[in-house]
């Protein structure tokens, strides 16, 4: 008995001996959950209980490490642009080289690249970023597609490691930018599964989270779908402003649903928001080449109400839009929510968000929890009308602004990377978060936002006092005194508001001797030969002084550089060749110009100073847009399926010509340093048109119409008989150049107006002495 009681004794023994040595090394490496937890979960169609789902902002649950992935995130982790960037490449000006395409294999074919990457590549090689010298380079773009990096997809590109091998510039990813919208398979969809070592390049990457991003290097992008424009884009679908928004829907969504797997849990719960009057929540099982397969009891009821309601419907009537994650943590209704002004509710714990370290989503969506999914009716029906309204406005402007077209998500990519060089000026949270925005804003204009025209009104400023009149003179007729010019110079000079005259000589007549010219008194009077490739040349008399004085002449030297987009970069490595004097030079930013506000006026412009002093007071109240005398507009022709022009005096206006107007000088710096290539050439070419590149420039900006003063009608012939606006050729060719405006711009920036500003008691039967403008009064139409 005691025999039998021993062996009992080491044969438990030995059993807690086995227990400790194999039990206990597997339940140190066990998952989160027992393993009847998980078959259970999976039995339910991979539901979790929300105690049980990833921690808001993250945890290591969120994504499963294998060791060689750990190691590639602790060898790169420690990734700043001081330890993994050469400023030095960066110091003279942020310009980016894309590598040309690889040559073609044995079989003669080339490696493929998708639509979207190639969309990429076009906007940055037509942009101003883009340099074709790798030598004079800040950032590297690849010419290998990254963007789709699931083994699965028929986008993969195969062979990376090797590609990037063979790259002359790589060095180890050092100034490279890597673009991917779709990482990692089924079935776990690893977020960090790129296929190749990133080693130290920046990414721009779709559906990061917190755990992967490193901060101050990486950069956030949008999910975006196929058939996403290059260009422009359409704008944000909110056409009005009521307040309150009284939408069908408070909270609506229409998706597909994955009944296991990644993503499965949040979606696989929206039944329970379902009330189908202001909550629509709906999904379908039908997706996947095996749902029949894999079904649930609730997929058929589903599918049903799936069918009842259309996505676009949806999206219009509704104030709120959920965006609950996907098998990645971006989806694409993020972007179609924001365009519809539909406000976001985001269901994607530790996604870090599109250009987060800029824009401020606070001001444009919610942020839920997917461990409280329940509480999302309770969070949207607690919000106020006056927010609502806010959140929707914003919408609008980000869309417009940063998320409308591909070349707008590679410009803010590089723009945030931009600010990150040492001495670069960094925009304030107000520029990023406002209309026009960043892309818009070059703050190597002034080291201030109050000099920006759209900034003053935001900050409680006004412009600065006085303005610089601007005269371009292309025919350059004998300056005597009843010439149309030197009755020009006489008429600014009575004027209360300027400060001083710039003259720009473009005809090919000598410029008139210092004698010729009519006195101005206190007002500085400079005049400038212009030359071919936006350069003066000095001449005797290049410059006349107030009073007769004579200053030294010099030579102006502002050279147009190569262009095309929504980029700002006042230095580039190309320049506009053509030898003759280009007709946008009128519309460089000349030190000479100390105003905000410019007087743009051609050589044969007849007004008189009432006019000139009326029409700057109004533009001091709309600083940011172009305030003048002739007026235009724009149609849409069916019959040749174009936009036309038209001079004839209609009861709207798209166009305030440039001949007789005001408008910031900041327009100049724009239209000089952030122009396409493609735009500035075409107005030299024409040596027309730059008056309509103008207007079309500060539309785009503003998102608003000119404004017409008085109720002249456009200009007298030249004295010299020869005037363009009599000629049918002349508008055919201005036709002709709004339709290139347009196709480079990705749409039409004009907008219309039946607004006319006149003064007060403008031709009232009252005393003349009554009135401030009397000399309008004389004007005729």
């Amino acid at each position: 008995m005691q025999a039998k009681k021993r062996y009992i004794l080491v044969f438990v023994s030995c059993a807690f001996l086995a227990y400790c040595y194999f039990g206990g090394y597997r339940l140190k490496g066990a998952p989160h959950r027992p393993r009847r937890a998980q078959h259970e979960s999976a039995k339910d169609g991979g539901v979790q209980p929300y105690a049980q789902l990833p921690n808001y902002l993250g945890s290591h649950e969120l994504q499963p490490l294998s060791n060689k992935t750990n190691a590639t995130v602790k060898r790169t982790v420690a990734c700043r642009m001081e330890t993994c960037f050469d400023f030095t490449k960066c110091y003279d000006q942020f310009l980016v080289y894309v590598y040309p395409p690889e040559p073609l294999n044995s079989l003669g074919a080339a490696p493929p690249t998708s639509a979207n990457y190639q969309k990429i590549l076009t906007a940055i090689q037509e942009s101003r970023y883009h340099t074709s010298d790798p030598a004079a380079a800040c950032l590297f773009v690849l010419g290998i597609d990254t963007l789709d990096r699931d083994s699965l997809s028929e986008d993969y590109v195969r062979n990376v490691p090797s590609r990037l091998a063979r790259l002359p510039y790589w060095n180890n990813g050092r100034n490279h930018i890597i673009f991917n919208l779709y990482s990692g398979t089924w079935p776990d969809y690893a977020e960090n599964s790129l296929g190749f070592d990133a080693g130290e390049a920046i990414l721009a990457k779709a559906s990061m989270s917190v755990l992967q991003m490193r901060a101050g290097f990486d950069v956030s992008i949008p999910l975006f779908h196929k058939q996403f424009p290059l260009r422009a884009g359409a704008t944000g679908a909110v056409q009005s402003n009521n307040f309150p928004a009284n939408k069908k829907y408070l909270l609506a969504f229409k998706g597909k649903r994955y009944v296991h797997g990644i993503g499965s849990e949040t979606r696989n719960s929206l039944f329970h928001l379902h009330n189908g009057r202001d909550m629509v929540l709906v999904t379908t099982c039908r997706h996947g080449k095996s749902w029949r397969e894999l079904q649930d009891n609730r997929c058929d009821e589903d599918n049903r109400e799936y069918d009842r309601y259309d996505y676009e419907t949806l999206l219009q009537n509704s104030t709120f839009c959920l965006v609950p994650r996907g098998r990645r943590l971006g989806s694409f209704r993020f972007l179609e929510a924001l365009q519809a002004g539909c406000i976001p509710v985001l269901l994607s714990n530790a996604w870090v968000l599109p250009f987060e370290t800029k824009i401020d989503w606070k001001q444009a969506a919610i942020w839920a929890d997917e461990r409280l999914l329940l509480q999302v009716p309770d969070i949207v029906r607690s919000i106020s009308a006056e927010r609502i309204f806010a959140l929707r406005q914003q919408t609008q402007v980000l869309w417009e602004r940063y998320f409308g077209s591909i070349e707008k998500i590679v410009f803010t990519t590089f723009e945030i990377i931009r600010e990150r060089l040492p001495d670069y000026p960094v925009r304030s949270s107000l520029v990023w978060n406002s209309s026009p925005g960043a892309l818009l804003t070059l703050p190597t204009f002034a080291d201030s936002s109050r000099f920006m025209p759209f900034l003053l009104n935001s900050m409680g400023a006004e412009p600065r006092h006085n303005y610089t009149a601007v005269i371009y003179v292309q025919i350059g007729a004998a300056l005597g005194p009843n010439a149309a010019l030197y009755k020009l110079v006489k008429t600014i000079t009575k004027s209360q508001f300027v400060d001083r005259i710039l003259v720009l000589w473009a005809a090919d007549r000598p410029m008139p001797l210092k004698k010729r010219w009519p006195p101005t008194y206190h007002i500085p009077l400079h005049v400038i030969a212009l030359g071919g490739n936006g350069r003066g040349t000095a001449g005797a008399g290049s410059a006349v002084g107030g009073g007769g004085a004579l200053p030294t002449s010099r030579s102006h030297n502002a050279g147009m550089g190569a262009a095309t987009g929504d980029s700002p970069s006042p230095a580039n490595s190309e320049t506009l060749t053509d030898s003759r004097p280009s007709i946008s030079q009128r519309f460089l930013p000349y030190d000479e110009i100390q105003t905000d506000a410019v007087l743009s006026l051609d050589e044969d412009a007849i007004l008189n100073t009432d006019e000139l002093d009326f029409a700057y007071t109004v533009w001091r109240d709309f600083p940011e847009r172009i305030v003048g005398y002739p007026a235009r507009a724009h149609f849409w022709d069916d019959s040749k399926n174009a936009w036309g022009y038209t001079s004839k005096w209609t009861n709207y206006y798209s166009i305030v010509l440039t001949g007789a107007a005001f408008y910031h000088r900041y327009y100049n710096y724009l239209y000089t340093n952030w122009l396409s290539l493609l735009l500035l050439k075409t107005v030299q070419q024409s040596s027309n048109c730059e008056d309509i590149l103008m207007n079309l420039l500060v539309s785009h900006v503003t998102r608003k119409p000119p404004i017409k003063v008085t109720q002249r009608k456009g200009y007298k012939d030249r004295e010299t008989g020869r005037s363009p606006w009599n000629d049918p050729d002349h508008f055919i060719q201005r036709q002709s150049c709004l339709n290139t405006f347009a196709a480079v711009f990705g749409y039409m920036p004009l907008i219309r107006s039946n607004l006319r500003m006149d003064p007060m008691l403008y031709r009232d039967p009252v005393s003349n002495l009554r009135k401030k403008y009397r000399q309008i009064e004389l004007v005729g139409s």
